[in-house]
Formats: structure tokens, sequence, C-alpha cells
């Protein structure tokens, strides 16, 4: 049979595979995103083994009975017997991890964890997996494929070691889809431990640009709860937003709380502390002030920065934190009755914020407000209206995944939540319901399917049914359709293991063109090429989870070649209670670490491809939903845009680059139109303590050659030390621009020439004034980090990007490491004054002078008039940490700074002059932006 040829990082893994081999290794990892075609990998891997006898059995574990499918078909499609049979008798076996990992509940566990024997994990699984392992362990020449691998170590951890220890010198090969940088430090401790390196890892980038998954876009629907859930949230949150206010009242209580606040975090900066000492010793605590400093709350601490993650309101958690500290250290120890009646307050506000107050503090509990949230039936609404939306896109051409946590709620709702929320609120089968009582989208025939139910309108169920029929199954002729209230469910003793493909089908083929089912399911491992859209309703947020969902969607068509992906998260939140932001942090969880491209076609993680405006630590204004819904909506209709943005084809280099986004709020240049690339350039006119020095070898004063002499003025410019005349000099020497001139006489015109070099001269002047800009300061950090050695290349690999709103984006062109050391040092160079080591000066002049007058016919007349300027105000720039680590350190970044910014020195802030001038200029913001830190993928 003739097989698809090996996609390119299919190729790649099995070579890297092959290395490991001739190197003797016996165990590999392998980490490949969904779609990339891991089974494949593992597959190949397998029959060469036999083939080539290094491996007489092959037993392959996988997560669920959907992908357990997948995997008997394709092995079958490669000529190699395999079946689904415990007993190990074929050439290949696929069992699912629950064939080894189900524990027997009645085996007992010693007292002495140290004891010998089967006190192992091994030593407690159900009889039956325990004879699966010893069936393991007695195969000769076993090969061990591990689909999905990362679920071990998740759910069994230390059951992965103790059975590969079980199958001693098995070939084992570990096949998955999540980055070994999402592990816990205990599974990746444990996964180097058993594997080594990672074999070969590539991102979903990498594929999307090789052209094997489709491009795609991430957006957000956004929802605010309905009126009837918004009353109960307003009415939660009472106690705390009385609690709060109480909290800024100077007399609750016997040390108000933003009085305990100022001297924990205030008062103590630079007393006894300095703010980064502090904020290193209590991180979360210190967080939490600055948010309050941000709020107006309390006084910025000396020495402290207000960072993207400070300028926001203060959360429930960092009051909370704050909270926790005052009480504990204060409030429980006094005697003052007023403290008593504080704590209670204290203790009746918490459990709407979802903690509460025990004798050892403010510990975490249980809130009912986010499952309001996360089952909102305003999100069943958006669904409805994100899947009628895909209908209007594509047409025919609709293949929606509606992914969800659960088939239907087994448990009965929480206390207080009764007539706020249906019982199945969020469940895949109210989201059915919904589906097929829209007329728009019941069109679509949705079809609802998990690991125990197949079910939807009954004419949808007996186009299933014909549609097994027709493919020749042995459940022809064997379904029933069941009605169960107005829907109904496909019945007739079939399982998921078999329902799953031709549900796969008759979707793929239109039959059904919504599919609704639960994470457990379709969520991972499921391969359905057809899918144009994912809806997300779930509320999982590993990394494995995200990653997993999200490649759902991704499979290329080969009946659409232009295929592109939207993947939709359905987001509620909430401004009328506290936690109402919880849903708006669980879309941020699912999309830090994880890849998109942004509408300037730059692939970044974090909530920033979604929306340029989205922050991470806090949700737009409700009022702009409304606004943002619209422009997802449009992103997601233009297709053919998102296509272009990804430049499948073009050429990358597959690693991650930490990016400083600087926002200038009045730039000296208007923006471009459109995005540019700037390189760095010496200032050409800097203003020095000695005058205006003219730096740009093209600056030369206006073409006339009288009065002038190449000797004159090449002698001017070397005694003022100019750039200039290191470049100049021997231009006219050799018969530049005033070759021949040297002898030429003034012109009766004398007040003319005046007119044209005080021109000159005030030209120069202005241009001194200019204020100094990113790009300058960056090529200054970058070539004093190469200096010192902390990076390989300094300003020559320095990358920025001009965009049309202004934002400059900065990155160094190196390792994923040195890239994050410049953008963290640069953020620190163009931050306000806190209390940096050293500081670097640079003189300014802020006004012109008076034009020059007297005598000014010659170049030297035009020098001397520079040369009297002088600077009429000195600016302090911090200098970053790693550069003002010692005196050597900054010395070097001085004279990158003089190169590219302009005449300075640095001052080391614990001398006498320094202490003085730091407190002259603390707080101070020369270059008055604003920074964000992205990481790019290139």
């Amino acid at each position: 049979m003739t097989h698809p040829p090996l996609r390119t990082h299919q190729a790649r893994a099995l070579a890297a595979l092959e290395r490991g081999r001739g190197a003797g290794r016996r165990r590999s990892w392998v980490v490949l995103p969904p779609g990339a075609g891991k089974t494949r990998v593992g597959v190949e891997t397998i029959s060469s083994a036999l083939a080539e006898g290094r491996a007489s059995h092959a037993v392959v574990l996988v997560p669920n009975t959907a992908i357990q499918a997948q995997w008997v078909a394709t092995l079958a499609a490669h000529d190699l017997a395999a079946d689904t049979d415990r007993d190990l008798d074929t050439e290949v076996s696929c069992l699912t991890y629950q064939a080894v990992a189900v524990f027997d509940a009645d085996a007992e566990v010693g007292d002495d964890p140290d004891s010998p024997g089967d006190a192992g994990l091994l030593g407690r699984l159900h009889p039956n997996g325990r004879k699966l392992v010893e069936r393991l362990r007695d195969t000769d020449g076993l090969l061990l494929v591990l689909d999905e691998c990362h679920h071990l170590l998740e759910v069994w951890g230390q059951l992965l070691a103790e059975l590969l220890a079980a199958v001693g010198d098995a070939e084992v090969l570990g096949l998955t889809a999540t980055p070994p940088d999402a592990l816990t430090p205990d599974q990746a401790a444990l996964v180097t431990d058993l594997f080594g390196d990672v074999a070969f890892r590539v991102g979903v980038p990498a594929v999307v640009k090789e052209g094997h998954l489709a491009p795609y876009a991430e957006l957000a629907w956004l929802v605010t709860p309905t009126a009837h859930e918004e009353r109960w949230l307003a009415e939660e949150s009472t106690r705390w937003r009385e609690l709060t206010t109480h909290l800024t009242d100077p007399a609750f209580g016997s040390l108000p709380f933003l009085e305990w606040v100022t001297r924990r975090f205030v008062e103590p900066v630079p007393a006894t502390w300095s703010w980064a000492d502090l904020a290193r010793t209590e991180p979360e605590l210190s967080e939490a002030a600055l948010r309050l400093a941000h709020a107006g709350l309390v006084a910025l601490p000396e020495g402290a920065r207000l960072l993207e993650q400070h300028r926001r309101p203060p959360s429930p958690d960092d009051w909370v934190a704050l909270l926790d500290d005052w009480v504990t250290e204060h409030l429980v120890g006094s005697d003052d009755p007023r403290d008593a009646e504080v704590v209670e307050r204290v203790r009746a506000a918490l459990p709407s914020v979802g903690h509460v107050l025990t004798r050892r503090g403010i510990r975490r509990g249980r809130t009912p407000v986010d499952r309001v949230l996360a089952r909102s039936h305003a999100k069943t609404v958006a669904t409805v209206e994100v899947v009628a939306h895909e209908l209007a896109a594509l047409g025919s051409r609709t293949r929606v995944l509606v992914l969800c946590d659960h088939e239907r709620a087994s448990a009965t709702l929480p206390t207080g939540l009764e007539g706020v929320l249906d019982a199945q609120s969020g469940s895949a089968w109210a989201t059915l319901e919904r589906l097929v009582a829209d007329p728009a989208t019941a069109a679509l025939s949705p079809l609802l399917v998990t690991g125990s139910t197949v079910a939807g309108a009954p004419a949808t169920l007996a186009a299933l049914a014909d549609h097994v029929a027709a493919s020749g199954s042995r459940w022809a002729g064997r379904l029933v359709v069941e009605a169960s209230g107005d829907l109904a469910v496909l019945g007739g003793g079939w399982s998921s293991r078999e329902w799953v493909p031709p549900v796969t089908s008759f979707f793929e083929s239109g039959g059904s063109q919504v599919l609704v089912g639960t994470r457990g399911l379709l969520g991972e491992g499921w391969d359905a090429r057809r899918i144009t859209s994912l809806v997300d309703l779930t509320t999982a947020t590993t990394t494995t989870a995200v990653v997993q969902t999200r490649g759902r969607a991704l499979r290329v068509d080969p009946e659409w070649p232009d295929k592109v992906a939207v993947n939709w998260t359905v987001t509620c939140v909430s401004e009328d209670h506290p936690r109402g932001d919880n849903d708006w942090h669980r879309l941020v969880r699912k999309h830090a670490g994880f890849h998109g491209v942004d509408e300037d076609g730059d692939v970044v993680d974090g909530v920033a491809h979604v929306d340029g405006s989205f922050s991470p630590y806090a949700p737009p204004p409700a009022s702009t939903f409304d606004d943002v819904n619209r422009r997802m909506r449009e992103r997601a209709h233009d297709r053919d845009a998102v296509r272009e943005r990804w430049r499948v084809g073009e050429a990358y280099d597959d690693r991650l680059t930490a990016t400083l986004r600087v926002v200038v709020p009045s730039p000296a240049l208007p923006p471009p139109t459109e995005v540019i690339r700037a390189s760095p350039v010496p200032l050409p006119v800097v203003v020095t303590r000695n005058g205006v020095d003219v730096r740009d070898p093209s600056l030369v004063p206006p073409p006339r050659e009288h009065g002038w002499s190449v000797a004159g003025w090449a002698g001017v410019l070397a005694g003022s030390g100019s750039l200039l005349a290191v470049v100049v000099t021997p231009w006219f020497a050799a018969g530049g621009l005033l070759a021949g001139a040297s002898a030429a006489a003034l012109t009766s015109d004398r007040r003319q020439r005046r007119e044209e070099l005080a021109g000159w001269v005030t030209d120069r002047c202005r241009e001194a004034t200019a204020p100094v800009t990113v790009v300058q300061v960056a090529a200054a950090v970058a070539d004093a980090l190469v200096a010192v050695g902390a990076t390989s290349v300094g300003s020559g690999a320095l990358a920025v990007e001009v965009h049309p709103d202004g934002e400059h984006r900065v990155w160094l062109d190196a390792s994923e490491a040195e890239a994050s050391t410049f953008a963290t040092a640069l953020d620190e160079a163009l931050a306000p004054v806190g209390r940096p080591r050293y500081l670097v000066s640079r003189a300014v002049l802020t006004r012109l002078p008076a034009p020059p007058a007297g005598r000014l016919l010659s170049i030297a007349d035009a020098a001397a008039a520079l040369g009297g300027v002088r600077p009429d105000a000195e600016a302090w720039h911090p200098v970053p940490d790693i550069l003002g680590s010692h005196a050597k350190r900054a010395a070097a970044y001085a004279v990158a700074w003089r190169r590219w910014v302009g005449d300075g020195d640095v001052l080391w802030t614990g001398s006498p002059e320094g202490s003085g001038v730091l407190a002259a200029q603390h707080g101070a913001d020369p270059m008055d932006v604003t920074t964000v830190m992205r990481r790019h993928w290139h």
C-alpha cells in the first residue's frame, strides 16, 4: 500500500530517533503538536523495529478509546496486525492506559513506606493490570509506545517509573504534544530521569509554517452574566464591598489597614530596606502594595516602579494577601475591642470572595461565584451566536466542534444557587438543546457525542443510523432512535469505541455540521480534518489541555487546502462582583505559553494575540464587549487575512524571543503609515558640556568656497576632537567638496554668508535639542551587554519595528536567554529613576540659544559658535541592574551610552554625591514611556 510522504517534522523526528539508537539510546521522548503526525512517527518506528528484528512485539498505550481506534486503523493501513486484546497475542497490541492503571480499591498499603515487596504502585494495581504488566515484563524484544504520555506524568506520576523499570531493556518511545517547559518541576525531573533529553521537539507555529497544520486565529467572545445571575452576583458582593470601604477608613481598628500597609511597605524603604530587597523577600505582598499605590491608597515606595501588572486596581487576592498580613500580625494579638470587631467583619466578608478566616490566618475556601461565571446561561446563548456566525462566514463548509467539561451535571447545585442557575447549565446537553431549538443552528443538524451518549434531533439520528448502515457496519439495522425529552439518543448496545469512527465520517461528510462533545472523548487525539471552528466552553487551563483542545481544529483538510481554523473561547465577565474576572483569568491562563498570530502578523503568546487591547491582568470594560465581539466577527470572517498573516511557506527560526513593546506618548516624529524596521543610527548632533558636537560627517556647512581653507576647516575639526574630523579630513585632503577653494576670497556679499552660517549653526543647535530615542538607548544597552560578556551580539543584532500607532517593538536577534537578558535590561534603562546602583547622565539643551552675532564668515567662526553653546539641563537615567552590578560594567555602559546617546558620566548612588543626585532624581521619568514584555516566535 502506498502511503503519503513523510511530513517535514515526521522525517526529522524519525532521523533524531535513528541517531539516538545509533548512540545506544533505548528510551526516547518526542514532542509534536496535535495534527503534526505523532501516530505516523510511532507506526514507522514500530514497522522498522519489527522489520529489522529490533523488536518482536509492540505494545501501544493510549489515553482513550477514540485514539485507540485511530491507532488500530493506521497500523492496519501499514499492513501491521493489531488488536485491542490484553493477551498480547498479536504482533501489535493497542491498549488504553486504563488497561494498566486501574488500582485495586481493596489493596492494602503497608504502614512502613520503606518496606520491601509490593509497596509500590504496581503492587496496588487491579489484578488485571498486574497481569498485563507481567506479560509486558515477560515479552522479549518489546517495543513500548506511550502515546500522549503526559497522562502518565499528570495522573499516575511514579507509576511510569515503576512500569519502565518492570519492562527492563525494552525499547520505549514516548509521544506527546505537551512541551517540556509546560511540565511541573517534578514531572520534568521524572522525564529527564527516565528518558534523558528530549529527542525531538517542534512547536505549533513551525508546523503551520510548513503547511502541515492549518493557519488559525484565536478569538474570544465576551459576555456578561444574565440579568438574573448578575443580580445574585451583586448581592453576593455587598459584604465585601462594605469591607473594602471600611479598610480605607482611618478609624477602622486601632491601627487602620492603610496605615499598616504604609508601615510595612512604604516607610521601611529606604530606612531599613531597599525596595528590591523587600520585593524579593515578600513578592506577593509587595506586588499587592504596588497596586494599592497605583490606586492612590498608599504612597509609592521609594525605588519601586509600576509595571504593567501593577497599573490596575487591586484585586480581591491583593486585598486578601494584605489583610492576612494585617490580621495575623496585628489584629489577632490585639486586646483592643475595636480590633475584635474588625476581625468579625473580616470573617463575615471573606466567603464572598472564596476565602475563610481560620486560627492560622486567611485560607482559600469555596465560592459558588466561579460556577456562575463558568456555566452562565449567557455562554450557552453566545455559543449559538458564534455557530451562526461561522455558518454565515463558511456556509456548507462549516464544521464546528463545541467542547464542554461534562455531558450532564452529576451533582446538585451548591447551596444558594437554586433558582440562579439551571442544574444542567453549561453541560453538553444544555448546549445541544439550545442549538437544536434555534432555527439558524438547527439547520446544521447538531449532534452530541460523549463517552456514553450519541444524541440529537430524531431526524439527525435517523440519518446517522442510515449512514452507519450504508458503511456496512455490523451495527446496521441494530441501532434504535430512543426519545429523550425533546431530543433523542441513538441506542442499540454500541459503545464509544464503535460509534466514534462513524460519527466522525458522518460529521466530515456534512450529515451534521456541529458536534457537541466532552473534552474527555473529543478534546484529545480525536482526528477530524474537516473541523473549521472550535468553541471552547471548558474550564481546563493546563498547557496540556490547551494544546490538545486547540489542536482539534488545526488538521489540514485535503478537500479544502486553503482552510483556516478559528478557535473561539467564550468568556463571561461580571463587573458587579470582585471575583467577576475569574473567567477572564481562565482565558488568560489558556493562552499563556500558547502562540497565535496577532493582527500585525506577529506570532506571540498570551492574550495579546487574541486582541491587542487585551491585558493579562484585567478584562476590558464591559461597555466595550460589543465592540470587541464585532472585531472578533470581522477577523473570523476574513480568513484570507489570517492566512496571509501566518505567511505560510516563508523561512522561520522556530525560536522564542523576548520582545519589549514601548509606547511613546508623544513621539518626536509622526508615526509611519505601515510597520517599518528601524536601525540604530548614532545621533548626528549631540550637546556636550563643551559645546554642540557635530558627529554626522554629512552635516558640513553650506557649500560656499569663500573665506575658508581646507587646512583651516580640518584644523578646527581636529581641535574639537569631533568624530567629523576623523571622517571628513581625509576626504578634504583628497580633493573633496572644497578642493581648489583654499585660496578663494570672500565675496562682497558678507551679509549673505553670515546668514548662511548662522542658519547652519541654528539648525545644528535645533538638532541637539531633539529628545533621545528608544532606538538609541536600546543600542547602548545592546553594546554594553556584549562588552561585559552578558550576550554574544550587540547593536548589530538589534531589531526594531515601529508600528503605525507609534509603538516600538524592540528585541535582540539572539538566543532566547540572551534576548530575555536584553529585554529586561532595556526595560530597566527606560524606566523612571528608582533606586539603581548607578545612574548615567545626559547633557540636555532644552531651548535654542540666541542666533550667533558678530563676525561669522568662516568655518572657524561657525565652529566657535557651536563650541560656545552650553547645555541648560542634565538628565539622569537608571543603569540596568545587570550593567550596574559593579563599576567596570557601569563604565562599559558609559562608553556605549556616549556613542549612542550623548555625553554623560556614570555615578554610583552609594557615594555621597550619588546619594544626593538620587534623592533629587528619584521618581523622575526622563524617557516617559510605557513598556510591556511579550514573547514572540520567529
